[in-house]
């Protein structure tokens, strides 16, 4: 598909559709592996295990942070310059961030190798349940390199008009990570290590994969000889920042909440948060691919000075995710026993009545999450960093902090209702942002 004519002639709402749906799928397929890994490792190895890996997936999700930093932060100003008719630029900026990745991934594979015992210690966990946390952790960090710049060379493959080969990319690996662990764990009935590596094992093979076009010189964009400058850096850093400050504070509340809910609860109590992380791992994949699908239309257009048209784009963007999230608060609060039991088949009725209060007060978590992120999101394509970390970085980390702290005195209950209190927060921020930038983002457009 020639992305310049889809960004730039195609009617916005037809260019929703052809660019968020697959998009939506895409993002939900890459995220479904995790929801397998979940699944696998409560069905074959223990509620020990599964509290394990949820111990361990933050720092998991940490390693994976930077990479995401330069492929969304080169994303935008890569669509930005093909608006502008800056091919040579484009070009470089791509080829300096896949670079910049696979280097990143070895170095923070590298201290997350060895310093995996002490971070799992440091959490309180001991004992087998550390153990197994350890072994999980392990895994991605050694093959950090080659694993890590899968989700950049996805939003590069969208930029070159690749939608569906990317959706159907992402599906495939997906079904392969599934496939591999249900091997390793089913047949060979290898430990919670083999969980991992399956899992890496399908993000290597679509990641070879991905870049074939690359390779190839099929695509828009196009490898080309190095040229790194601190100007360019500086600009992929920024553009990047919200997506990684999020990633990276939410995994430090993440974190802390495991700290806390070990104290609190023990196994059973993170087990309960690791079911909650795992149903939104469902449902914010879809309000993530539907926006950052329009990232690089929404940026070649603002490149363009096509307003208005960025406007009409973005507002295709708030509805569909309002509409996602309203879903999910009658699905997660109809529904939270067999969400439980999805990875918890034996579950007791302890964690059962426990995990079904959780689910229940986290689905009021959507009645507003979709706007705040929304406009992350349309923050970013703009070029405007500075909103969008103040929304990434208060949503995952100052507001649920603070709430602790309010929210100390209803125990468990409190750190349920964390994610409800924090989402009507960030959706009050994101409002007063909107109308501050109100005149900037309703310019007319240059004829």
């Amino acid at each position: 598909m020639n992305s310049t004519v889809l960004f730039s002639k195609t009617p916005p709402v037809k260019l929703f559709f052809i660019a968020a749906f697959p998009g939506a799928i895409s993002m939900l397929a890459s995220a479904l592996y995790q929801t397998l890994d979940g699944v696998f490792v409560g069905q074959f190895l223990g509620e020990t295990a599964f509290a394990a890996l949820n111990l361990a997936m933050p720092f998991v999700i940490i390693n994976f942070a930077l990479a995401d930093l330069i492929g969304v932060g080169s994303s935008v100003p890569i669509s930005i310059c093909l608006g502008k008719k800056e091919e040579e630029k484009a070009n470089n900026i791509f080829t300096c961030s896949c670079i910049m990745i696979v280097a990143s991934g070895a170095i923070i594979g590298a201290i997350l190798f060895v310093t995996a015992p002490f971070l799992i210690q440091l959490m309180g966990a001991e004992g087998e349940f550390a153990e197994l946390a350890t072994q999980y952790l392990r895994v991605y960090a050694l093959c950090s390199p080659v694993t890590t710049i899968i989700f950049a060379v996805d939003n590069f493959l969208r930029i070159c008009g690749y939608i569906r080969g990317s959706m159907f990319l992402n599906i495939f690996m997906s079904a392969l990570s599934g496939i591999l662990e249900l091997l390793f764990l089913g047949v060979f009935r290898w430990g919670i290590w083999g969980a991992a590596l399956a899992t890496c094992s399908g993000i290597l093979v679509c990641a070879f994969i991905a870049f074939i076009p690359f390779f190839r010189k099929k695509t828009l964009l196009r490898f080309c000889r190095p040229r790194f400058n601190a100007k360019m850096i500086r600009q992929i850093i920024s553009c990047g920042s919200p997506n990684f400050l999020n990633n990276i504070a939410g995994r430090i509340t993440s974190i802390l909440m495991n700290a806390i809910l070990v104290r609190l609860g023990g196994e059973t109590a993170v087990s309960v948060y690791g079911i909650l992380m795992f149903a939104d791992g469902f449902i914010q994949p879809l309000l993530y691919g539907m926006c950052d699908s329009l990232q690089p239309a929404v940026g070649y257009n603002w490149g363009a000075r096509k307003f208005s048209r960025v406007r009409t784009i973005e507002k295709c963007c708030f509805t569909a995710s309002g509409i996602v999230s309203l879903i999910a608060v009658i699905v997660i609060a109809l529904f939270p026993e067999q969400i439980t039991k999805l990875f918890m088949a034996n579950a007791g009725s302890e964690i059962l009545t426990l995990s079904v209060t959780a689910l229940r007060l986290f689905s009021l978590t959507y009645i507003t999450r979709w706007f705040s992120f929304a406009t992350q999101s349309y923050m970013l394509a703009v070029e405007k960093p500075l909103p969008a970390s103040l929304i990434s970085v208060s949503t995952a980390l100052i507001f649920p902090v603070i709430l602790i702290g309010i929210m100390w005195p209803l125990g468990l209950t409190g750190i349920w209702l964390n994610f409800a209190a924090t989402s009507i927060l960030a959706g009050l921020m994101s409002l007063i942002i909107l109308k501050k930038l109100r005149e900037e983002l309703k310019r007319p457009d240059d004829i």
